[in-house]
């Protein structure tokens, strides 16, 4: 019995589609926000990275479910996000009201510490218009039937925004566990999000009820305490190769209580400054068991922002090639290593070099 039965890419127009908020990314560089005056301007959204990792790293058909409102900003985004080869032509386009009273483009301001500075994410996405996209927008059927999806990947971030993503999300994966398609979600707790619409609280209710359509289910321990419920055992804030144990025993609770979860990933993180890092991920399959990739301790990092988003994308495409799930967390696990020594959201890395770096490569000159 294969870890995950995946339709094949003959019969499907995509071989990857996610659904999420793509925001206008500011950059001060090696400065800070409160003190900069330029900005490097870029895209990113956790659900959209996963996707943009598939198609520009490892060379899949991708596309981004999401709305956008129609003005210079919206436009600035779609041209970023057609730069990293994602097809744009499932985007919801809103008609700009001229202030932004009604609907507007999400921006995120990001810091990416140095050292004791930890990194800083402000973001300003309230009223956008992926938040207010609603399920009767998009076509679920004829993307998931008529044209087809190999694999759907939504998160815990866009869910948090609005009760109309929420409400999206859910129909999204009906949809695609009626039509055979994979279906991954990382839970991506970020209180922030979830602070002023009832906390934890909410957020369990909310994930609770889409986690029955999830095939393959993302999240640290902090996930899935705050957005499921499930509690870790003598495990500290963050994750290390030491406690592994404590969080399997956590997956055996997960994969009872959720029995449609045919995989559980996450990655594992100990973060000795805001640049150096300890960093590798488990995860868990009903005919695997629990498998680990290589720990790197250590990691030097100049931008952590998206490396749970190519850790995803990696362990994806591992999955999507038929490989174990042994070899697809490598994969994962190198992804997000080498996405997080660059700057921005999204993956600089090839597919050459995830796969030298998963099979123990270095970082000797390539000449």
């Amino acid at each position: 019995m294969p870890t995950l039965t995946i339709r094949p890419a003959s019969e499907t127009r995509y071989d990857a589609v996610s659904l999420g908020e793509i925001m206008l990314r500011l950059d001060p560089g090696e400065g800070r926000i409160r003190t900069s005056r330029t900005f490097c301007a870029r895209e990113g959204g956790g659900e959209y990275n996963v996707a943009r990792g598939l198609r520009r790293a490892f060379g899949l058909r991708t596309a981004v479910v999401t709305a956008l409102a129609d003005n210079e900003i919206g436009r600035l985004v779609e041209d970023l996000v057609l730069q990293g080869g994602v097809d744009t032509s499932l985007i919801t386009w809103v008609p700009y009201d001229g202030i932004g009273r009604e609907v507007r483009n999400g921006l995120n301001f990001t810091e990416r510490g140095f050292g004791v500075r930890g990194a800083v994410g402000v973001s300003d996405r309230g009223l956008s218009a992926a938040s207010q996209l609603r399920p009767g927008d998009v076509d679920w059927d004829h993307l998931f039937g008529e044209l087809g999806v190999r694999w759907f990947h939504t998160g815990g971030i866009y869910a948090a925004l609005s009760d109309n993503a929420a409400q999206t999300v859910l129909t999204a994966v009906r949809a695609a566990r009626r039509h055979g398609t994979v279906v991954s979600y990382d839970l991506n707790y970020r209180p922030s999000l979830w602070r002023a619409i009832g906390g934890q609280e909410r957020a369990r209710e909310v994930n609770r009820e889409i986690a029955p359509y999830v095939d393959v289910m993302i999240g640290n321990e902090e996930d899935f305490t705050a957005s499921l419920g499930f509690q870790v055992e003598g495990v500290d804030e963050d994750l290390s190769a030491l406690e592994v144990g404590a969080f399997a025993a956590m997956i055996d609770q997960v994969a009872v209580a959720y029995p449609n979860f045919r995989v559980i990933a996450t990655t594992l993180r100990t973060v000795r400054s805001a640049t150096v890092n300890d960093w590798g991920a488990i995860a868990w399959s009903r005919k695997e068991g629990l498998v680990q990739a290589t720990h790197r301790p250590g990691l030097e990092i100049l931008d952590r922002v998206g490396g749970g988003d190519s850790f995803a994308s990696g362990l994806a495409f591992g999955l999507l090639e038929g490989q174990p799930l042994s070899t697809a967390v490598e994969y994962g696990a190198a992804h997000g290593a080498l996405a997080m020594t660059t700057p921005g959201d999204t993956s600089m890395a090839t597919k050459a070099d995830v796969l030298k770096l998963a099979a123990g490569g270095g970082a000797r000159v390539d000449r």
